[in-house]
């Protein structure tokens, strides 16, 4: 499991400025990666280029390079690239592109960073309309992941716990209508889905609706791990087949405030 956050400060006034309308079709391609399994996202990925009109000739490019070009007898919106398993030579900055006629090629992409098993690339976080609050406008955070099927949080410095958590299962990014101002980070996580290899690390995620002091991860009744402090990850060491089961949590707050637990989840594990 993995956790990125990106920062942005929303400033709070009592007046807007006066919009300007203008008239823009943008005509850059959308690029994002699709993993074979979001429990390894790195073990079979693919990337996806998206064109917003019809074409029949795309391009991919690595690191400022063209990679390849691919060309169609009939035109279409979509072409995926497939990497497969992610190595020192595919791990790199990807950006697409496709033809809108003979010769004429839209602008890049944005960009999609690769960057294998030991982390993931932080997300960006954007306001629309605008990045203040004002009297009858309530901007919006638009938190984006160069990869599908993550589930976003917010948070709002100050605060002890997320303000919203959003998933999305098929897209790259979610949205979260913010009333206030003040500093705000978003960040997202990848959930294993299937079956943990024996002999890995299997962290377990504890979301507490108020400030906690720790948290104790339980099955058939007995804490078999703990976490102190804002941590909200609970983690089974070098997992074997002893692990598989049903598991709750509970957090501790001030004392002697113990909450009740959580629903169950069951931990599968792999046969070696």
């Amino acid at each position: 499991m993995a956790t990125l956050a990106a920062f942005l400060l929303l400033w709070g006034l009592s007046l807007s400025p006066a919009a300007e309308a203008a008239t823009f079709i943008d005509t850059r391609p959308d690029l994002w990666a699709e993993a074979g399994s979001l429990q390894e996202p790195w073990a079979n990925l693919t990337l996806v280029c998206r064109a917003l009109l019809g074409t029949s000739d795309f391009q991919l490019f690595k690191d400022g390079e063209l990679q390849e070009r691919v060309r169609f007898s009939e035109g279409g919106l979509e072409h995926r690239f497939p990497l497969g398993a992610v190595t020192a030579d595919t791990q790199g900055l990807y950006r697409c592109r496709y033809a809108m006629g003979e010769n004429r090629w839209t602008s890049l992409s944005n960009l999609v960073e690769v960057t294998g098993a030991d982390t993931l690339p932080a997300p960006e976080l954007s306001s629309k309309p605008v990045s203040w609050i004002s009297p009858g406008l309530t901007p919006t955070l638009l938190c984006r992941a160069g990869l599908a099927g993550v589930t976003f949080l917010l948070r709002r410095q100050g605060d002890d716990q997320f303000l919203e958590v959003a998933e999305a299962p098929e897209a790259v990014q979610a949205t979260f209508q913010v009333h206030r101002a003040g500093n705000y980070s978003c960040s997202y996580r990848t959930l294993w889905s299937g079956k943990v290899s024996p002999g890995r690390d299997a962290a377990l995620r504890c979301e507490t609706p108020v400030a906690h002091q720790s948290l104790e991860l339980l099955a058939a009744g007995e804490v078999v791990a703990s976490a102190y402090g804002p941590s909200e990850d609970l983690v089974l060491t070098y997992v074997g087949p002893q692990h598989a089961g049903k598991y709750s949590c509970r957090y501790r707050s001030w004392w002697p405030l113990v909450s009740e637990l959580s629903d169950p989840v069951e931990l599968q594990v792999a046969e070696r």
